[in-house]
């Protein structure tokens, strides 16, 4: 449970706040302060907890942070550059994505995990998925066994169905789906524009499906697929199995793109946006530009948030796939 591969090498240095949102820079100082903080001893008193020894009492404050900004104003960044400076082994650490999370509860079992998590130090959670009520309270239930245990929580989150109609700050339908565990967290508010797309040029126009598989055949290690064929390869397996696909993979190379039919098949190509994009795996394809996957109705629904952000990332990574064409 580490940062994945994009986020290897970011630090609190390498962010570049945007001058014109000063919350950006505000937000740097105060996570570097916050991982200061969490040197030196255990928060329960260092080490794990002997066999008779008394239940450690909960720190008093906030041992938690929750990083509330729209997408692409670099949440991920600051997570992942929050457990980097942790002053902490790797091992004394947790990085993951909600979904990461409940995949590994499923794996180990509630008790299991909470005795595999209890002696970190610090616990960061990527998109806290506030839109399946189930997950949220198992979630909810295993941070507070953590908080009991003196574990340092970090997290961001995406936006409740129906909330927030601009898809940009959750702080507060996130404090009150975690419920007793508010008290916990200090929201760190991250006003701006999406960063990928800050003083860019447009995404590149879609290429010819011969463009795209002459590139595909020229490129060592990339994927050459339909995108109808993709998506029901996708339907057929399971998400938290979405990253293992990219294994090996340099390049992803799609054509006859086409706007998704329904919102399972939507958000199932969210899931492998983000999976690509964290492996930092170029796309090249043809047909319809990536700002057209989604319809309206969609854009204007409950997971608005999620669209908009596979879209970002994907555009990102179409820009990175213009030199296979021009290789």
């Amino acid at each position: 449970m580490v940062p994945p591969p994009r986020f290897d090498s970011v630090r609190f240095e390498t962010y570049v706040p945007d001058p014109n949102q000063p919350s950006q820079r505000e937000a740097v100082t105060v996570l570097a302060s916050f991982a200061a903080g969490l040197g030196g001893a255990h928060a329960s008193g260092g080490g794990r907890r002997k066999w008779f020894a008394r239940k450690p009492s909960a720190p008093v404050g906030p041992r938690g942070v929750y990083l509330d900004g729209g997408y692409g104003v670099g949440k991920t960044h600051l997570l992942a550059s929050l457990w980097h400076a942790t002053p902490a082994e790797p091992a004394l650490k947790a990085f993951g994505t909600f979904v990461e999370l409940t995949n590994l509860v499923g794996a180990l079992g509630f008790q299991q995990t909470v005795r595999t998590l209890s002696g970190h130090r610090l616990l960061c959670i990527d998109e806290f998925e506030l839109d399946d009520p189930g997950d949220t309270v198992l979630v909810s239930s295993l941070l507070g066994k953590l908080v009991e245990q003196g574990v340092a929580l970090a997290a961001t989150s995406n936006t409740l169905p129906g909330k927030l109609g601009e898809g940009r700050f959750a702080a507060v339908d996130f404090l009150r789906e975690i419920q007793g565990l508010s008290a916990h967290f200090r929201p760190l508010r991250i006003d701006g524009e999406d960063y990928r797309h800050r003083g860019l040029p447009e995404a590149p126009a879609p290429y010819s499906d011969e463009q795209v598989a002459k590139a595909a055949y020229a490129t060592e290690g990339a994927a050459l697929d339909d995108f109808p064929g993709l998506l029901g390869h996708l339907s057929r397996v399971h998400p938290s199995r979405y990253g293992a696909l990219t294994d090996g993979v340099k390049a992803v190379c799609l054509t006859d793109v086409r706007p998704v039919p329904d919102q399972s098949t939507a958000l199932r190509l969210v899931v492998l946006a983000d999976r690509l994009y964290d492996r930092e795996v170029p796309v090249l394809a043809s047909g319809v530009p990536f700002d057209r996957l989604f319809s309206d109705e969609m854009l204007n629904g409950g997971y608005r948030k999620k669209y908009f952000r596979a879209i970002s990332r994907l555009t990102a990574l179409a820009r990175d796939a213009k030199g296979l064409v021009e290789q």
